[in-house]
């Protein structure tokens, strides 16, 4: 009797504490709850005759979403380092930004080459894009048997000259999708992974991009994937449009480059063309080996010129697709042209419950494309 005293004492104990601790967390004022989205944009801007514009300054970019001006809460130019212009409650900071110095005074066109690195440095290009997080994505399916060994010497070419970046990633792909060399700073892993892939079986491009998309929305910072392909996806169970929205919401451009026997199906091109103008990437269709190594080395400098902007959405009630739209100030820059994500649909409130109105349960920054800021 004495010891199933002791067992109801100890419940009854802990049911008491339970209670007490709930009232007191309904009753503390200083507990927060709320849930802040940032929305990161890579956008690309050249000049009318395709060569890059660099040296501009946020206030040279307007952004909308829903036709809502949004306020920029983060900037930088390649991967130089990042201007604070925003707290995390949309509180504009001392001009300049919090965590570097001043923006510069001036802005200015300066051309660099938008199709190849003859007129930058291999380090200046290199500096540039420390920190990028680069998944590569191999079609090895038996479309590939003909160009397989050329494709390869210029995927490894590519990972060579991406020295300074942060990590990358070789995925392969035919029926199913081998992850060869999982996202590392080894260039040595990840060229291996190249050389050691092997052709085979009927392609499944869009449920094997849809993973390698997934993978990288996983990954803090900047994220890019390149995709190598050689003809249509003729195995695939997932539609390319689920595959462009998912990238599109995660903040991922994805850059496609294909033969130019993929170009002789007119379904695969449309499809490969809307896929990376509504990611902010681009798609380039190769006639040789030759153009297949210039169409790297064109993503490579793309990825050292890009613009990286963000920003706390303003209250919207748009629960779907929201689009938007970065434009440029100032007459100087009316011939130029901006490239970069079209839309994205928010998501789910993982702390809500099932009111999407409802109060989050504790502090916490979710990030729609790219990695939460302190």
């Amino acid at each position: 009797m004495a010891k199933r005293y002791r067992v109801i004492s100890a419940i009854a104990v802990m049911l008491i504490s339970a209670v007490i601790f709930k009232a007191a967390a309904q009753q503390d004022p200083t507990r927060l709850r709320v849930v802040v989205n940032l929305v990161q944009l890579n956008v690309a801007v050249t000049d009318s005759k395709g060569n890059y514009v660099s040296d501009l300054r946020p206030s040279d970019f307007v952004v909308t979403e829903d036709n809502i001006p949004e306020t920029i809460a983060t900037f930088e130019e390649g991967n130089g380092p990042t201007k604070r212009l925003v707290d995390l409650r949309g509180t504009e900071l001392a001009k300049g930004g919090a965590d570097s110095g001043s923006a510069p005074e001036h802005s200015s066109l300066h051309n660099s080459s938008a199709g190849s690195s003859a007129e930058e440095s291999p380090e200046a290009i290199n500096a540039s894009l420390s920190g990028a997080n680069v998944y590569i994505l191999f079609d090895t399916s038996n479309y590939m048997y003909r160009g397989f060994v050329f494709a390869q010497d210029a995927i490894s070419d590519f990972i060579r000259s991406l020295e300074n970046s942060n990590k990358v990633a070789f995925y392969s792909y035919s029926r199913d999708l081998f992850r060869a060399a999982s996202l590392t700073a080894d260039r040595s892993q990840v060229v291996r992974g190249v050389r050691t892939s092997v052709a085979g079986d009927d392609a499944a491009l869009y449920n094997c991009l849809l993973l390698t998309v997934q993978d990288a929305s996983q990954v803090p910072g900047r994220k890019v994937v390149v995709v190598f392909s050689n003809g249509p996806d003729n195995a695939s169970m997932v539609p390319p449009e689920d595959v462009a929205e998912l990238a599109q919401s995660a903040g991922i451009p994805v850059y496609m480059i294909s033969t130019n026997d993929a170009r002789l199906e007119p379904v695969s091109t449309a499809v490969f063309e809307r896929m990376s103008a509504a990611t902010g990437g681009k798609a380039y269709f190769a006639k040789n080996w030759r153009d297949e190594k210039k169409a790297f080395a064109s993503i490579r400098d793309d990825l050292a010129h890009l613009y990286s902007l963000s920003y706390y959405p303003k209250p919207n009630p748009n629960r779907g697709w929201r689009s938007i739209k970065v434009s440029l100030v100032g007459d100087r820059l009316k011939k130029c042209h901006i490239r970069t994500r079209n839309g994205y649909r928010p998501k789910p409130n993982r702390f809500s419950g099932s009111d999407p109105e409802a109060p989050s349960e504790a502090v916490s920054q979710s990030s729609t494309g790219g990695a939460p800021h302190d």
